[in-house]
């Protein structure tokens, strides 16, 4: 066996593997770059949802009632 042959195609083997890497690489920068260009205009949110108006008004009235019975001495049912 040619050891400077076998260095060769080591080389040539590398190579051709640098360039599908690189190629790969620029094809996950572009996808995120059209990821996060679609997204740039909204606003992520993060951590729990909001509450509608209707919602909270029905949260509000829940734990006004709660913490009155609290305030008496009696459990509440809900």
């Amino acid at each position: 066996m040619d050891l400077f042959k076998a260095i060769r195609d080591l080389y040539a083997e590398k190579k051709r593997l640098e360039e599908a890497i690189a190629s790969l690489e620029q094809l996950l920068e572009a996808k995120a770059a059209t990821e996060t260009s679609h997204l740039a205009g909204v606003k992520q949110r993060r951590g729990r949802k909001s509450m509608g108006p209707e919602e909270r008004r029905r949260v509000s009235e829940r734990m006004k009632k709660y913490w009155a019975a609290r305030r008496s001495g009696q459990t509440v049912r809900s």
